[in-house]
C-alpha cells in the first residue's frame, strides 16, 4: 500500500487531504503555502490513526471503511462501519460559492458527522500543530467553540454542536444526532454550526455542479475527466492566480531516494500545462486569472529574466530549508520547506507563459482583455526567448549539478516565436508577422541541425548529445514537424525503445544528482500515449490510457511518479502534470460525440 489512498478537499484557497479512515491528515493555513495545521502526512503512515497532527472521527470497533465524492463535486463522504452494524458517516468540504457578488472560498473546513444505522460510539481528536509539526497548538475553549492558539496563520476556532467536553477532552460518546465541526479562522459565527453547515453545504454543491456543466467534455472518460478537472481547478489560488503543482510537500519520488521536494508553488511551466488542459474543457477562467498572476510576475522582474518558479503570492525567494521536526511520509525524510529551482535558470519558461496565454488573443467570447496591453507583454517575453535560445541551462527536469543546452528549453524559445508569428498573423499585422517568422524559422533550422542524430535516428535531448529524454515526446504535441515526418517516427521507436519499461515511460534512465530514477514519471506516458495517437497507433494508445487509469487511487487522483514494478504510486499528491495527462489524453483518444449517435 502506497499511503496515497486519499481524497482532496479544497476551494482555491485552501485544500486538504483526508485519509480512508475520515482523518485529515494534511491541511495547510491560511493557504495552500502555509505551515501546516494537519500535518500527520509526513509523521509516519497517513493511512492508520495520528495522536498529533491530525483531525479524526474515529468509530469504535471500526471495521470497514467506504469513500467517495459527491459526484461531479470536490465534497468527500467517508462512511465507517464498526463490527457490529453501527454506521457513521462523514461529508467534508471547503466551502465555495458566490456571495454578495463575489466568489467566497475561506479558511474553512467543514465536516458533517451523522449516524445512518444504529448507535456509533465515536471520539473526535482534534490536534493542530504549529511550526511544521514543532508542537502543539495551546487551546482554550466555550460553550460552543475551542481556539487553537499559536496555530499557523493566527488563531484557528472549531466552532461545533457536538459536546465541547467530549472534543476538549477526547471523550468517545453516542452519535445521536447530526453534528457539525466547523474550522475556520479565529471567527464566530452567528448562526447555529449545523445551519451554517448545511447551508454551505447546498452553496457548494451548486457551485461546483454549475461549473461542470460547462465543461466540454469528450464523449468516453467522462467522470474521469471531471475529476481530473475539479482537482486542477482546486490546483488555483484564485486570489492571485497562481497554480500549484501539488497541494504537499516533500512526498518523495522513490522509496528513501531523498527526491522530496515542496510542491508547493507555482512553476510556469506546470501552469502552461494546467491553462492548456483546462482551455480544452472550455474553462478559460484559469487563463484569465493565470494572467494577473504572470502581469504581476513581468511588471516586477528586476532584470530580463524570468525564473521557472515563484511563491503563489509572487515572492521570488524560495529558500530551501528542512524541517527536523516532521519526519516524513512514511519516516523517508527530509521534509523539505521551499525549493532551490528558484535559483535555476530554465529557458523553456518564456515559451511556457506565451503558450498559455496566447489563446486569450484569439477567443472571442473573451471580451475583457486589453489584447493591445497583453501582446506587447508577451512580444517582451518573446524577445526574452529569443535572446536565450541555444544557451545552457538545468533543462525541464531541472538538473542541480549539471547546465547543457537542453533540446526542450530551445525547443519552447521556437514555439514562443511561432505563436507570437501566428498571433501576428490572426491581427493582420505584417511587420509582426515577418519578425516572428523570421525568428522562428532561424530556430527551427537551429533546433534541426543540432539535436538530430543519425546514428539514434532520433532527436536528442541536447544539442549534439546522444541521450534521450521524454520531453522529445512535445515535439509530436507542439508541431513541430508533421507527426508522419520520419525523423518524427525515428524519435517515437527510440523513446519507445530505451525510455519505456515494463509500460511506463521514464522522464530518462541516465544517472543524475540523486542517482538513477527508480520510478517512471506519469506524465511522459500519457505524452506517449498521445504520440501514439498522433501517427496512427490508436488501438496501443488506448490500451496504455486504460493502465493508467487503473493507476489511480479509488478516488480517482494521481501522483507525480509511479512504480512500474508495482503500481504504487509516489512523489507529490495529486500532481498537476498527472490529472492534466488524464484530460489531454482523453480528449485526444475519445470517440467522437457526433460518431456515437
Amino acid at each position: 500500500m502506497s499511503g496515497l489512498e486519499l481524497g482532496l478537499i479544497g476551494n482555491g484557497t485552501v485544500s486538504a487531504l483526508i485519509n480512508r479512515h475520515g482523518d485529515i491528515v494534511w491541511f495547510c493555513s491560511p493557504r495552500f503555502d502555509g505551515d501546516p495545521v494537519f500535518c500527520s502526512l509526513l509523521r509516519g503512515d497517513p493511512e492508520g490513526p495520528h495522536p498529533d497532527g491530525g483531525f479524526g472521527i474515529h468509530l469504535a470497533g471500526l471495521e470497514t471503511t467506504e469513500q467517495a465524492y459527491v459526484q461531479n463535486t470536490p465534497i468527500l463522504r467517508t462512511t465507517l462501519h464498526d463490527r457490529t452494524g453501527n454506521v457513521v458517516e462523514i461529508l467534508d468540504f471547503c466551502p465555495r460559492f458566490e456571495h454578495y457578488g463575489r466568489d467566497f472560498h475561506p479558511s474553512t473546513i467543514i465536516r458533517l458527522v451523522r449516524p445512518i444505522s444504529g448507535d456509533p460510539r465515536i471520539c473526535i481528536r482534534l490536534r493542530p500543530m504549529q511550526n511544521y509539526g514543532e508542537k502543539p497548538c495551546r487551546q482554550t475553549h466555550g460553550t460552543s467553540h475551542v481556539r487553537y492558539v499559536g496555530s499557523p496563520g493566527g488563531v484557528l476556532r472549531a466552532t461545533t454542536n457536538a459536546p465541547i467536553t467530549a472534543l476538549v477532552e477526547e471523550r468517545s460518546f453516542v452519535l445521536d444526532r447530526e453534528i457539525a465541526l466547523v474550522l475556520t479562522q479565529d471567527e464566530s459565527l452567528r448562526e447555529a454550526p449545523q445551519d451554517v453547515a448545511q447551508r454551505f453545504l447546498r452553496e457548494t454543491t451548486r457551485y461546483w455542479h454549475n461549473w461542470v456543466r460547462y465543461l466540454s467534455v469528450p464523449f468516453e472518460w467522462q467522470d474521469d475527466v471531471i475529476r481530473a478537472a475539479i482537482t486542477l481547478k482546486l490546483s488555483i489560488f484564485e486570489d492571485t492566480g497562481a497554480i500549484i503543482a501539488a497541494p504537499t510537500t516533500s512526498i518523495p519520488e522513490a522509496a528513501h531516494a531523498e527526491r522530496n521536494w515542496d510542491y508547493r508553488l507555482c512553476w510556469l511551466r506546470d501552469s502552461f500545462f494546467v491553462v492548456r488542459a483546462l482551455n480544452r474543457l472550455g474553462a478559460t477562467k484559469a487563463m484569465e486569472e493565470y494572467l494577473r498572476y504572470i502581469t504581476n510576475l513581468v511588471e516586477g522582474m528586476d532584470q530580463d529574466v524570468l525564473q521557472p518558479v515563484y511563491a503563489i503570492n509572487t515572492e521570488a525567494r524560495l529558500d530551501e530549508r528542512e524541517v527536523a521536526s516532521l519526519p516524513g511520509f512514511r519516516d523517508m525524510g527530509p521534509v523539505r520547506v521551499g525549493n532551490q529551482a528558484y535559483q535555476q535558470i530554465q529557458h523553456d519558461v518564456y515559451g511556457a507563459v506565451v503558450l498559455a496565454l496566447s489563446q486569450l488573443l484569439f477567443d472571442a467570447r473573451i471580451t475583457d482583455v486589453h489584447s493591445d496591453t497583453l501582446l506587447l507583454r508577451l512580444e517582451h517575453v518573446g524577445r526574452l526567448a529569443v535572446s536565450n535560445f541555444g544557451k545552457p541551462d538545468a533543462g525541464i527536469w531541472e538538473f542541480r549539478g549539471t547546465s547543457q543546452v537542453h533540446t526542450y528549453s530551445s525547443l519552447m524559445c521556437w514555439a514562443a516565436c511561432d505563436r507570437l508569428r501566428r498571433i501576428a498573423e490572426h491581427h493582420g499585422d505584417e511587420t509582426r508577422t515577418l519578425f516572428w517568422r523570421g525568428e522562428a524559422d532561424r530556430m527551427h533550422a537551429v533546433l534541426l541541425h543540432e539535436t538530430w542524430s543519425n546514428e539514434r535516428n532520433s532527436f536528442v535531448s541536447t544539442f549534439k548529445g546522444q541521450s534521450l529524454d521524454a520531453s522529445l515526446l512535445l515535439m509530436f504535441e507542439l508541431g513541430f514537424l508533421p507527426a508522419e515526418d520520419p525523423r518524427m517516427l525515428g524519435t517515437l521507436a527510440a523513446v519507445e525503445r530505451e525510455l519505456l519499461v515494463d509500460g511506463f515511460v521514464y522522464r530518462y534512465v541516465e544517472a543524475d544528482d540523486f542517482g538513477r530514477p527508480e520510478n517512471a514519471f506519469v506524465v511522459c506516458t500519457f505524452w506517449f500515449a498521445d504520440a501514439l495517437a498522433m501517427v496512427g497507433r490508436l488501438a496501443e494508445a488506448r490500451e496504455i490510457y486504460e493502465r493508467l487509469l487503473a493507476c489511480r487511487n479509488s478516488l480517482g487522483l494521481m501522483a507525480e511518479h509511479i512504480d512500474p514494478r508495482s503500481g504504487e504510486m509516489w512523489g507529490n499528491f495529486p500532481q498537476t502534470y498527472s490529472m492534466v495527462g488524464i484530460i489531454n489524453s482523453a480528449m485526444r483518444l475519445s470517440q467522437r460525440w457526433e460518431e456515437a449517435f
